[in-house]
């Protein structure tokens, strides 16, 4: 039978070798995700953004811009700042689609959120997104915490 000590030693290799690693940097920045397309426009780990856009959002509820216009084809870097003191989120989407998340949200509101078209953003921090607007119409965009929706944080995307 082995010392107690020497059963603890392999149990601390594993918890240290296993430990998530983190790197500070001034902005948070989505990670790289599989290609995804949707009706309101797609996401390749290697698109190169055209054109930078900061999108702020602030406990009032509202996003500045409310109302983004784009290029059909055109490749955003959306930077998302929160300014306010409450988690926010920017969820690109149509606008059945983040109704229906919306109400999901209500439901479940720690979900967590793990596409590219979704920025979930701390108090006072930044987050960047970049997403092509491959189709053109009209889309939308919200913040789907609980209560956020309802109270009007939402905007308009414009792809022509």
């Amino acid at each position: 039978m082995e010392p107690k000590h020497m059963m603890i030693f392999p149990a601390i290799l594993a918890m240290v070798f296993s430990a998530p690693s983190f790197s500070h940097s001034e902005d948070k920045v989505k990670a790289d995700y599989d290609p995804v397309e949707t009706e309101f426009g797609s996401y390749e780990p290697d698109l190169h953004a055209s054109r930078k856009l900061e999108v702020r959002m602030n406990d009032n509820m509202r996003f500045s811009p409310e109302v983004i216009r784009v290029k059909q084809g055109e490749v955003l870097k959306l930077i998302h700042q929160n300014e306010g003191k409450l988690m926010h989120e920017f969820v690109l989407g149509t606008p059945e689609s983040l109704l229906e998340h919306a109400e999901m949200m209500k439901k479940f509101p720690t979900m967590e959120h793990a596409e590219p078209y979704m920025a979930h953003v701390p108090p006072g921090e930044k987050m960047e997104m970049i997403w092509k607007f491959s189709n053109s119409g009209e889309f939308a965009f919200a913040c789907l915490i609980p209560g956020h929706f309802d109270a009007g944080m939402k905007g308009v995307v414009i792809v022509d």
